[in-house]
């Protein structure tokens, strides 16, 4: 060990600490989709905590500049959809997409800010507290000011080779951050311990049975199939943000998915978020008609996405209508709206303050309404389907009460606003964390990608080619039953036990050794 502590000098000095401080942030998207580097995250995370031991008194500011470097690498799409897709010029594009970096920032810095307040022996501290914290700071993060849950570091683990992916059905994704972050400080005591060794046997059993735990739940299966079998197709039209919402490119884009469902025999047909860009009620009547006679036809049930009015025709929501049994004489369509809205993307936190950008960009439909929480899920042939719109598949604790009662989860998304970006495979990782969770099939119907079909163990068992032109063909089973994360209803009693856990050691106050 005596080589870390040669080189330990070296790293304290301020001309190589801030350069290794952003050269480790800008790391951290090497370790979620599309690259799945899982096991980079606890080094990263684990040097990370050793940099601030080498220089307490700046904790803060180097948690701070970790978190705005690693979440604007992670984050770097913000640019594509505020410049290239919505045409906001770079003097105003540029320093918004920092913002959002510089936002989420905070979380880490307050958690080590918090976490010097701790007087308690360092393997305590370090392997116990700073755990407990960073999961309090990402669970905050995703819940306050609606949340950013994108970017926690248990995502980085939802892969079939990490082990640490088994406590996601046990207790969610923050679980997986908490066993994450474990992992990552033990190391750190592990390999940067002056004690004999076996005091290094401690942190190394630790991580050996946590990551055995893990495995052992991965391998568990807590729902199970309920008999039924359906063949899917999910429709990926490739039409381009740009020419989205043009008047002139209405009827070329219903005609183009009208050609992709009149091409498939499956039981289950879905188009993605806002595929037909007119609002329901002001669609000419005989389109919605024609859909879904085509899809009977061929023996489908169909889901479609599309925008429309509210009932009382003063505000609009996202929704996907379900035509499976279709009468153009009723206009009572079972449909699911979108609950949990984009921040500025689907409505506007502080009108006064952004209108004016709002003006200068190419984005309608900025303000729908919401949805409302636990919707019933769709019935289409022998599945009932847990739908779920783009960004709310970021927020597992949301998607149980409607997944309890589904045999099959279904996201649709429009991620054409971010291009040919990392943005489509960092929402498919979360989509594989949400599959794993709630123990079913998730299926993606998208814009551009990415398409695909995932297993209940997370696994991706086909994708579209993105930004193609696509009708993603497969099988699925129909699943039943709850994992313990369901039966907890989510969450928050993880959070509960973590703030006691944190508050009694606050309490204690014991100098460290």
């Amino acid at each position: 060990m005596n080589i870390f502590r040669k080189l330990e000098q070296y790293w304290q000095h301020p001309v190589l600490y801030w350069p290794l401080v952003i050269l480790i942030a800008a790391a951290t998207p090497l370790t979620f989709a599309p690259y799945y580097h899982f096991w980079l995250m606890p080094l990263l995370f684990g040097a990370l905590i050793r940099l601030i031991e080498l220089r307490p008194r700046f904790a803060v500011s180097t948690a701070y500049l970790f978190g705005l470097v690693a979440y604007t690498a992670q984050f770097y799409w913000i640019h594509t959809a505020l410049h290239d897709v919505s045409g906001l010029p770079n003097l105003y594009a540029v320093p918004l997409t920092f913002l959002l970096p510089a936002f989420l920032a905070l979380y880490p810095a307050a958690c080590f800010w918090l976490w010097k307040k701790f007087h308690l022996p360092r393997w305590v501290k370090v392997g116990i507290v700073l755990p407990i914290l960073w999961t309090l700071a990402e669970f905050a993060r995703e819940r306050l000011l609606t949340g950013f849950g994108w970017g926690a570091i248990g995502y980085s683990q939802i892969v079939k080779e990490s082990p640490l992916a088994g406590f996601a059905p046990l207790g969610g994704i923050h679980l997986v951050t908490l066993a994450t972050a474990f992992v990552s400080a033990w190391l750190v005591l592990l390999i940067d311990n002056t004690g004999r060794l076996k005091q290094r046997l401690l942190p190394m059993c630790m991580i050996v049975m946590l990551c055995t735990v893990g495995y052992i739940a991965q391998q568990t299966d807590f729902t199970k199939p309920d008999g039924s079998t359906s063949t899917v197709a999910l429709v990926q039209g490739n039409i381009e943000q740009s020419l989205k919402w043009n008047e002139e490119q209405v009827v070329p884009t219903i005609q183009k998915y009208y050609g992709q469902i009149s091409k498939t025999s499956a039981d289950i047909v879905i188009l993605p978020e806002t595929a037909l860009p007119v609002m329901r009620q002001d669609l000419p009547e005989n389109i919605l008609t024609q859909f879904a006679e085509q899809a009977r036809t061929n023996g489908s049930a169909l889901a479609v996405g599309i925008g429309q009015y509210t009932a009382d025709g003063s505000g609009y929501e996202n929704t996907v209508i379900n035509l499976s049994d279709y009468d153009d004489i009723s206009d009572d369509l079972p449909y699911y709206a979108k609950n949990h809205l984009v921040p500025f993307g689907e409505y506007k936190p502080l009108p006064f303050l952004t209108e004016p950008l709002y003006k200068m960009m190419n984005m309608p439909l900025a303000d729908f309404r919401r949805g409302g929480a636990g919707q019933a899920p769709l019935t289409m042939k022998d599945q009932k389907v847990a739908f779920n719109i783009c960004y709310e598949d970021g927020f597992g604790d949301e998607l149980i009460a409607t997944a309890k009662n589904a045999t099959l989860l279904a996201n649709v998304s429009n991620m054409a606003w971010y291009g040919d970006s990392n943005a489509m495979y960092q929402q498919l990782q979360q989509s594989q964390a949400r599959a794993m969770e709630l123990g079913r099939y998730m299926v993606r119907a998208t814009n551009t990608g990415a398409t695909a079909i995932i297993s209940p163990k997370g696994s991706i068992i086909a994708e579209s080619e993105p930004n193609t032109d696509a009708v993603l063909e497969g099988h699925i089973k129909g699943y039943v039953g709850e994992t313990p994360y369901m039966k907890a209803g989510g969450s928050l009693w993880l959070i509960g036990v973590l703030s006691i856990i944190a508050i009694a050691l606050f309490l204690i106050r014991k100098k460290a050794d």
